[in-house]
């Protein structure tokens, strides 16, 4: 069966990688490109990699006609994505890139985002998009949020390990290096080849990154009392790749088993052999995530490594696999392709 698919922001980094994945697909078909500034435009001309796929011309959102269309990627950017899915017919399913649906709490999403949510009852209504943990409720979602691409990282590493009880809750580190990719594609000065190449900094320290309130709200429900970990991310100066380093209390051996146990059935978390240090290279372009386990020379304490692409399994992937739930096709559809390497 073919689904018509539209994508919101199509002019992006995600919307691109949305069409990349999409192009592979054997039941979707993309019927509709939006973009606000670049409307009027060929998608191959904003994008000339894509120069050679046959896709609709962008428009403007009111330009669409959503009533032929199945599933809609909204990839606007944050505080944007509410108000206009708020306008969106009901009966449309709805995957959301944006940070606007992550947090259940309308409270934390003020704290976090720094103004009020304007579309409370979608908040309410959205299933927050981490494939592997929520299937059963994207399955039947009308609306999915997807995650921000640090915080799948760090979850993929620290879910299965305070579910099991197997390290100390008041004791965990995360040291994150992201890509570039991740700040988006609007210019930003900070992001110019001089300001960024030859050198690696940390930004969001001391506990401000927004995406610390997805993993309070996640690791917090999972332990059933508050949990708050220490989260430093880096930019580094790579266009794609999210590598985790995560320091914890607890045992490697009984930590590896934890993943082997977890993920023996996920088509797209590889956990490798005990000692093994993952890389983002080995993930690049592809929606694959690999997990690492180093004992650490001190006897209780233990190293976990995470490597995704922030914009394919930590963003556009991961919508895509969620699309294909809500859809009832193959989740691994249009997704199965190998890393690019080297």
């Amino acid at each position: 069966m073919s689904h018509s698919i539209a994508i919101l922001g199509a002019s992006g980094y995600t919307g691109a990688e949305l069409v990349r994945l999409i192009a592979t697909h054997p039941s979707f078909k993309i019927v509709a490109l939006s973009a606000d500034r670049k409307a009027g435009q060929p998608m191959g001309a904003v994008f000339p990699h894509l120069r050679h796929l046959d896709l609709p011309e962008l428009v403007t959102i009111d330009q669409i006609d959503f009533g032929a269309v199945d599933l809609v990627f909204c990839a606007l950017p944050h505080a944007t994505s509410q108000a206009v899915i708020a306008t969106l017919p009901r009966d449309l399913k709805i995957v959301d890139l944006s940070a606007d649906f992550r947090l259940r709490d309308p409270a934390a999403y003020a704290k976090w985002y720094g103004k009020a949510h304007d579309a409370p009852d979608l908040q309410a209504e959205a299933v927050y998009g981490l494939t592997e943990f929520y299937r059963d409720q994207i399955r039947s979602a009308r609306l999915v949020a997807g995650t921000g691409c640090n915080a799948a990282t760090g979850q993929y590493a620290l879910r299965p390990l305070i579910e099991r009880g197997l390290i100390d809750l008041d004791d965990i580190v995360i040291d994150l290096k992201a890509g570039v990719s991740g700040a988006g594609r609007a210019l930003k000065e900070n992001l110019l080849h001089a300001e960024l190449s030859e050198g690696t900094h940390a930004y969001g320290a001391g506990g401000t990154h927004r995406h610390l309130g997805e993993f309070d709200q996640e690791f917090s429900a999972i332990a059933g009392r508050p949990v708050e970990v220490q989260f430093t991310p880096h930019l580094s100066p790579a266009n794609r790749g999210i590598l985790a380093t995560i320091y914890v209390k607890g045992e490697a051996d009984a930590i590896h088993t934890a993943f082997t146990d977890a993920y023996t059935d996920e088509p797209f978390i590889v956990v490798l052999p005990m000692g093994e240090l993952p890389s983002t290279r080995h993930v690049r372009g592809s929606n694959f995530v690999h997990l690492g386990v180093v004992a650490d020379r001190r006897a209780g304490r233990t190293i976990v490594f995470a490597a995704l692409d922030n914009l394919t399994k930590g963003s556009s992937g991961q919508a895509l696999q969620n699309a294909n739930l809500m859809l009832s096709e193959d989740e691994t559809a249009g997704l199965m392709m190998a890393p690019v390497f080297p």
